[in-house]
């Protein structure tokens, strides 16, 4: 067998200009993942000052809502004596795990009122479970409790609203200066 010949570069190129390109390259490459892993960094940082931000002002929602839900419920006959925000419910043997914003009661019914800056209807459907979730809990429980739902939002579309009134629920929507309670046409009960 021959010996390999070496092929050879093309004019004007030779081993230390392809080896000076090379390495230019490298660090440009080297440059080019420092300036994706700041902006990653940079997102992420954003994400979490966002979503903060937006949990704080839920809080702000659910704080300004929470304390008048006692009255604003008596015009419609509900007598709840206690109005609970940030309720955590949990059974570990059959795990069942949740939270209710506000959770208002008595001795004989409780409202679980979900509160959002946007609701959805989606939102609206888990709200749903959560109160197919709070009966299994009552029942294990022993408590006998009807149980009703309501949900709160800052801003709706209309298609939320007339979907969570069907679901029997109460929709609580700002005006003015405090808010509103548009009641179901028939409250569902769990």
């Amino acid at each position: 067998m021959g010996k390999a010949q070496v092929q050879p570069y093309p004019k004007g190129l030779n081993f230390e200009t392809v080896w000076a390109a090379l390495m230019e390259n490298r660090e440009q490459l080297k440059e080019t993942d420092r300036i994706v892993k700041e902006n990653a960094r940079q997102i992420k940082d954003y994400n979490k000052r966002f979503g903060d931000f937006h949990n704080r002002f839920g809080e702000i929602v659910e704080y300004m809502v929470a304390p008048n839900l006692l009255k604003k419920f008596k015009k419609y006959g509900f007598k709840f004596n206690e109005a609970m925000s940030d309720r955590d419910f949990f059974n570990d043997d059959y795990n069942i795990s949740f939270e209710v914003d506000v959770f208002l009661e008595n001795g004989e019914k409780a409202m679980l009122v979900e509160v959002k800056t946007k609701l959805t209807t989606e939102k609206v459907k888990e709200h749903v479970k959560r109160l197919g979730k709070m009966r299994t809990y009552a029942d294990l429980r022993g408590d006998k409790r009807a149980f009703l739902g309501a949900v709160a939002g800052v801003v709706m579309t209309a298609n939320a609203k007339k979907y969570a009134l069907a679901q029997g629920f109460f929709v609580i929507e700002p005006s003015g200066e405090t808010f509103n309670i548009t009641p179901p046409s028939q409250p569902r009960e769990w």
